[in-house]
């Protein structure tokens, strides 16, 4: 009663009635804002952490214009079912360089997450293509478009500069050679593959990606983009109680793609 009392002498005075909307409200904005203070000492900072080549940065985007992460997450959670399924669990580092980031929230297809070096880039290109080619229980639309729309470079060295205005470390050098790097990428064969590596790391895949070498694609983007999902560092294997080690290329054998239908990867 007395509680009741005194809300109802609240509301009968605006000053009072302002005074206690501000109070309340401060202490919405302190629960949110104080963890930021502690921001430092809650994100990971890892050394191995490397950014996107300017090609696997052409897919990302090519992945948002297409919705895919409208059907797949990119989190995966802590609940062991989830660890035990996907591997081991996201950590806030390992979004540091996506501008927006990908979480997501809906499953119509599993998380992707760690999805990187699981299959093979021919299992890539033929899912892409026809879904129910490689998983006969896949409700994943096709995008065979992807295979015969040629990649445009025009814009690729100013996607490169706006990463660097939003402070991913993307330096002056890696911008001017934008074009030429995502021409590199797709073919193991040129002689620039060393300055290549020498840019953007060891861990670089240099691939045909979609199968054909005598044109750039979308789906070449695409694929080196879902390549090196959950490959841009190894903190999430460090220190973890994840049971294995991260896939990559040299774990692709021919049996890569023969794995089960509730794991395949639906874009």
């Amino acid at each position: 009663m007395a509680e009741e009392l005194i809300h109802r002498k609240l509301e009968r005075t605006a000053i009072g009635l302002v005074l206690g909307i501000i109070a309340a409200a401060s202490v919405g904005g302190i629960v949110e804002i104080a963890p930021l203070f502690a921001i430092d000492s809650t994100v990971e900072d890892v050394a191995d952490l490397r950014v996107y080549t300017p090609l696997e940065l052409m897919g990302r985007d090519i992945y948002v214009r297409e919705g895919c992460y409208a059907c797949h997450s990119q989190m995966i959670r802590t609940l062991a079912d989830e660890v035990d399924r996907y591997g081991p669990y996201s950590l806030a580092v390992e979004s540091k360089y996506d501008h927006p980031m990908l979480w997501g929230s809906k499953r119509t297809g599993p998380d992707l997450a760690r999805v990187g070096g699981k299959y093979s880039d021919q299992w890539q290109a033929e899912h892409l293509n026809n879904p129910r080619e490689v998983v006969p229980e896949s409700n994943m639309p096709a995008y065979p478009w992807l295979a015969r729309t040629e990649l445009d470079l025009t814009t690729v060295a100013d996607r490169l500069r706006v990463q660097s205005q939003l402070g991913v470390p993307y330096t002056e050098d890696m911008i001017a050679h934008a074009a030429a790097d995502v021409q590199t990428q797709v073919n193991p064969d040129s002689a620039n593959v060393s300055a290549l590596v020498e840019r953007y790391g060891d861990k670089t895949q240099v691939s045909a990606f979609d199968g054909v070498t005598t044109r750039l694609t979308e789906a070449d983007a695409l694929i080196a983009y879902l390549q090196v999902l959950g490959q841009m560092t190894n903190a999430a294997y460090q220190n973890t109680a994840a049971p294995e080690t991260a896939a990559g290329p040299d774990d692709l054998g021919p049996d890569a793609g023969a794995t089960e239908a509730n794991d395949a990867v639906d874009p």
